[in-house]
């Protein structure tokens, strides 16, 4: 998470002859910042969804391992896709390769979790409902992600605007149902 902040620089003290050319350096970063905020959010619902998984393992395995360790390598690919869509924040392009990191790690827990139960790896006393809860809570943001993501079609910025909105809502949104999943 912490390395999404590189691709904040602060602006080129050449450029700089006073207060209104920072103002104004500061606020050509605006996409940037926009970006790293919407990562570091993501990262942190990714963050929260893997360690719910964790809590509801009795044990691991290698296959398991393995699939997290590809979750871990899809995190490191986000401050590269989290530049690109700061770059190039109005192409489509920049948002479907940024979109496509989500969904790698969406994909992946929900492969983690598929592993865990197929080799009974999971705590033996689970609430009957916990399968049904993941699937769903993993299949319907991802919907939902793929749906901000068709939308640059029609423009970007209500694509981006989408998926600000539903990251606040998975960050915020109180726990549903009786399970206790981010």
């Amino acid at each position: 998470m912490t390395l999404l902040v590189l691709d904040l620089k602060t602006p080129a003290l050449t450029v700089i002859h006073g207060e209104g050319d920072l103002l104004r350096a500061l606020l050509a970063l605006a996409p940037r910042l926009l970006t790293y905020l919407m990562s570091f959010l993501t990262l942190g619902i990714f963050w929260l969804g893997q360690q719910a998984q964790f809590n509801l393992l009795e044990r691991g395995n290698r296959d398991v391992v393995w699939v997290h360790i590809l979750f871990l390598a899809s995190v490191c690919l986000l401050p590269f896709s989290t530049a690109l869509l700061a770059q190039f924040i109005a192409y489509r392009v920049a948002l479907l390769a940024y979109w496509a990191n989500i969904f790698l790690l969406g994909a992946l827990l929900l492969l983690s979790w598929r592993l865990a139960r197929r080799a009974s790896l999971v705590k033996p006393d689970l609430p009957a409902g916990i399968d049904r809860a993941i699937y769903s809570r993993i299949i319907v943001a991802q919907a939902l992600y793929g749906f901000a993501a068709v939308l640059c079609v029609i423009s970007t910025t209500w694509s981006i605007a989408l998926i600000v909105l539903l990251q606040i809502n998975y960050a915020l949104a109180p726990r549903i149902g009786r399970f206790a999943l981010p």
